[in-house]
C-alpha cells in the first residue's frame, strides 16, 4: 500500500482545525464554568465526552494519515495539550465546586441562625401576647360575671316594678334616702297620718311660711311602657291620652289629700321616681306641668328633689339663726361685760408693775452703794468709820 503524502499546509491545517475544535470546545465550557457553577457530575460528563470527540479525530486522522509521523506527533502533542488543560479545568470546576459549597453552607448557617433568632423572637411576642390575651380574657370574664349579676338584679327590680305595691315601697324608699340624707331628723316624719286621716308619705316641718309641705311619690309604670311600646302612630296617642290621665290623675289626688288648711303649706310635692317618666312629662306633657302648677303641686324627679331638699336645708339654716337673734345678742352683751372687767383688771396688774418696778429700781441703788463699798474696803482706802446712821439702818431708808 502506498503511503499519500500531503503537503505541509494540509497539515497545519488539520492542526488548525484541531486547535479550532479544541477552543470551540474549551470555550463552552470555560464560559459554562464562568458563568454559573456547574455541579461535578455535568463536568465529568462534557470531559468524558471531549476526549471521546479527540479520540473520534484521531482516529479520523490516523486513517487519513497512517504514515505521517510529524503529524500524529502533533496529534499527541495537541492531545497532550488538551488532557491538561482538561485536567487543570477539572481541579478549577472542582475548587470553585467547594467554594460554592462552602458559601452555600455559610449562607445556609446564616440563614438558619437569622430564621431562628426571628423565630425565637417570634415565639416571646406571641408568648406576651398570649399572656395579655390571658389577662384581658380574664377581665372579660369578671365583666361578664358582672353583666350576669346584674341582669339577675334587672330582672328582679323588673319582678318588683310590675307590681304596684312594690312600686311604690320603691318610690317611698328612694324617697326615704334622698330626705334622710340631706335634712336632719328633726324636720321629716315618713308615714304621717294628717288630720283628715289621710297618711303622708314624707311630711316636712317648715317655719311659717310655708308650713308643713306634704310629699307623696306616685310612679304611673304602666302607662309609660305602653308609651314607650306603642308601635303604629294611633297606639302612641292611645297610649299618651293614659298617660296623661294617670299623671293627671295623681295631682289631683295630692292636691285634693294633702294640701289642707291650717295645718300643711299651700303647696305639695309629687315625687316621680324615674328621671325618664319625668322628662316625658315634662317634655310631651306640658299641659299637665301647667295644671299641676293651678292645683298647686309641685311635679319633682330624684336629681329636682335634692336640689329641692338642699335648698329647704338652706331656709332651715336661716330661720334658725333668725330664732337664734336675740340669744346671741344676749351672748354678745355678755362677751362685752367680760371684756370691760377683763381691761380693768389688765390696768389695775398694771400699775402692780410699776410699782414692783419702782421696788426694783430702789433694790438696784442699794446694790451699788454696797459694791462700792466693798469695793473700796478692798482697796484699804477706808479712813475715818464714821458714826452710823440710825436712820439708814432703818429698812427702806436708803436713798435714792
Amino acid at each position: 500500500m502506498t503511503r499519500e503524502v500531503l503537503p505541509r499546509p494540509a497539515a497545519v491545517k488539520v492542526q488548525t482545525a484541531a486547535a479550532r475544535r479544541e477552543a470551540g470546545t474549551a470555550a463552552p465550557a470555560r464560559s459554562v464554568l464562568g458563568s454559573e457553577p456547574m455541579e461535578e457530575p455535568s463536568i465529568i460528563v462534557v470531559v468524558l465526552g471531549l476526549i471521546a470527540l479527540l479520540a473520534v479525530v484521531a482516529v479520523a486522522m490516523l486513517w487519513r494519515g497512517r504514515g505521517r509521523a510529524e503529524e500524529a506527533a502533533n496529534l499527541a502533542r495537541a492531545q497532550a495539550e488538551l488532557a491538561g488543560r482538561l485536567s487543570q479545568m477539572a481541579e478549577e470546576a472542582a475548587a470553585r465546586q467547594e467554594q460554592l459549597r462552602q458559601t452555600l453552607d455559610n449562607r445556609l448557617a446564616d440563614v438558619a441562625k437569622r430564621v431562628g433568632d426571628s423565630l425565637q423572637e417570634q415565639t416571646k411576642r406571641n408568648q406576651t401576647g398570649l399572656e395579655g390575651l390571658k389577662e384581658r380574657l380574664a377581665v372579660i370574664d369578671a365583666a361578664q360575671k358582672n353583666i350576669t349579676e346584674l341582669s339577675g338584679q334587672m330582672v328582679s327590680l323588673q319582678d318588683i316594678l310590675s307590681n304596684k305595691q312594690a312600686r311604690g315601697a320603691f318610690g317611698e324608699i328612694q324617697l326615704e334616702n334622698l330626705v334622710t340624707e340631706i335634712l336632719p331628723p328633726s324636720v321629716y316624719s315618713f308615714q304621717h297620718k294628717l288630720g283628715n286621716d289621710k297618711i303622708a308619705d314624707c311630711l316636712l316641718r317648715l317655719p311659717n311660711p310655708p308650713g308643713a309641705m306634704v310629699i307623696d311619690s306616685k310612679f304611673p309604670l304602666e302607662s309609660y311602657r305602653r308609651l314607650r311600646e306603642a308601635k303604629d302612630e294611633a297606639a302612641k296617642l292611645q297610649a299618651g291620652r293614659d298617660f296623661k290621665t294617670d299623671v293627671s290623675k295623681h295631682v289631683r289626688a295630692i292636691a285634693e289629700r294633702y294640701i289642707v288648711a291650717g295645718e300643711t303649706a299651700e303647696w305639695a310635692l309629687m315625687f316621680l321616681p324615674s328621671e325618664s317618666v319625668y322628662a316625658e312629662v315634662h317634655d310631651s306633657f306640658g299641659v299637665v306641668v301647667e295644671d299641676a302648677f293651678r292645683q298647686r303641686v309641685g311635679i319633682v324627679s330624684p336629681t329636682t328633689m335634692m336640689a329641692t331638699l338642699h335648698t329647704i336645708r338652706a331656709v332651715l339654716k336661716d330661720a334658725r339663726m333668725r330664732e337664734q337673734a336675740g340669744l346671741i345678742q344676749v351672748e354678745v352683751a355678755k362677751i362685752a361685760g367680760d371684756v370691760g372687767r377683763l381691761e380693768t383688771r389688765v390696768q389695775a396688774l398694771q400699775k402692780h408693775f410699776g410699782q414692783a418696778t419702782a421696788d426694783v429700781q430702789h433694790i438696784l441703788t442699794s446694790t451699788g452703794k454696797i459694791v462700792n463699798r466693798a469695793e473700796r474696803i478692798g482697796q484699804a482706802e477706808l479712813g475715818d468709820v464714821p458714826e452710823p446712821d440710825p436712820a439708814a439702818a432703818l429698812p427702806g431708808g436708803d436713798a435714792p
